[in-house]
């Protein structure tokens, strides 16, 4: 266990020691304190104690709550943890197996009484706990500014801490890996910046797919209901208006047609989506686990935008608002299709594809004729 601590210490002293770190968490909390620069009161936002009129982003709308943390979900963890400071960190830890085995550094580690298992894990766990700090510093400053500017503490923020670690793993288990097989620490930070835009490209698609399935959904529910309707009244005209059934029978035509073609586009949408989730189920869910935070805190009746009296029909339905989507009830659709993913799903294949990745790099570094 000495060693194992010696070790670990070591490689966070190698850490500090560098300039990039210091930057990181300089930068780190200024960002989580600049949250206290912006407010929001009834007319609007404030920043730096200036009034700007925002009437449709004010009290009316949302409490100061669900204000700073829509702010910590949608800011501080969706842009700068999860982008700006996870790829300082990637620079910071990409050399770490490289410089490790380095001629001279690596016998000189393998002379201590430590298995080469153990040193590799331990290394990992080190550069891990280097985004540890970092979100650490940005949670406890915004659980702060939240209870006293939003008047609510929020001690479930602290789930940012194990979910942006996680998050951080899928990414640096392959910087990992890609660093113990070419000893490059450029080549491992690029392929791993590469991948993980790859990564960010298939769920852009994903999010598209979901915006379209939603909307299709809505649409063909809306032409649904119009032909029953349209059904219902031919009978009640046939029986007196010989005239008006007839111009209303081709428009009936006409939907049930289009009906058709939209179900059939429908099914077309949903055969590549279930694919691209297939792809998706083995590969780390970086964007869906930073989602869950926002989950967990923010409830869907909190989320601006989402106004009942939008989901309501039209008193007279016609051709013309089959077509139309309001997109308060298209919002609602695509949160509820995002939310409905299970935190095993996202959470659970994501650790196997790490455990795998890693393992593949343990056996690489343990076999290896140094």
């Amino acid at each position: 266990m000495s060693q194992t601590l010696t070790i670990l210490n070591d490689g966070l002293r190698r850490l500090r020691a560098r300039k990039i770190f210091w930057l990181a968490m300089v930068l780190t909390i200024l960002v989580a304190a600049s949250q206290a620069t912006v407010g929001i009161n009834e007319q609007g936002l404030t920043f730096l104690g200036y009034q700007l009129d925002t009437p449709m982003l004010s009290t009316a709308q949302m409490s100061p709550e669900a204000f700073y943390k829509l702010m910590f979900t949608n800011v501080g963890l969706s842009v700068w943890l999860s982008w700006i400071a996870t790829i300082l960190a990637l620079i910071s830890t990409a050399g770490i197996f490289p410089d490790l085995m380095a001629g001279g550094t690596i016998d000189l580690v393998l002379a201590k009484p430590i298995g080469r298992l153990r040193l590799m894990l331990t290394e990992y766990v080190g550069g891990l706990l280097f985004v540890t700090l970092q979100v650490a510093v940005f949670t406890g400053i915004s659980i702060l500014i939240i209870g006293i500017r939003g008047g609510a503490w929020e001690p479930g923020l602290l789930l940012a801490i194990p979910i942006v670690v996680a998050f951080f793993s899928f990414l640096f288990c392959v910087c990992v890996g890609l660093g113990v097989l070419t000893r490059s620490t450029v080549a491992a930070l690029l392929l791993t910046i590469g991948f993980w835009f790859g990564l960010y490209v298939l769920n852009s698609v994903d999010s598209v797919l979901i915006n379209l399935r939603a909307e299709g959904d809505i649409l063909i529910e809306r032409r649904e209901r119009a032909i029953a309707d349209m059904e219902s009244a031919l009978e009640q005209t046939a029986q007196t208006d010989t005239d008006g059934e007839s111009r209303m029978r081709p428009r009936l035509e006409n939907h049930r047609r289009e009906l058709t073609r939209q179900r059939d586009q429908q099914a077309t949408i949903e055969r590549i989506h279930k694919g691209i989730v297939t792809a998706k189920t083995f590969l780390p869910k970086t964007g869906e686990t930073i989602d869950l935070l926002e989950r967990v805190l923010v409830s869907t009746a909190e989320l601006p935008g989402f106004d009942e009296d939008d989901f309501s029909e039209p008193q007279a339905p016609g051709d013309h608002s089959i077509g139309y989507v309001p997109q308060s009830q298209l919002q609602q659709r695509v949160v509820a299709m995002t939310r409905a993913r299970s935190v095993w799903w996202i959470l659970g294949t994501s650790l196997a594809f790490e455990v795998v990745v890693l393992g593949g790099a343990a056996w690489i570094f343990c076999r290896r004729d140094f």
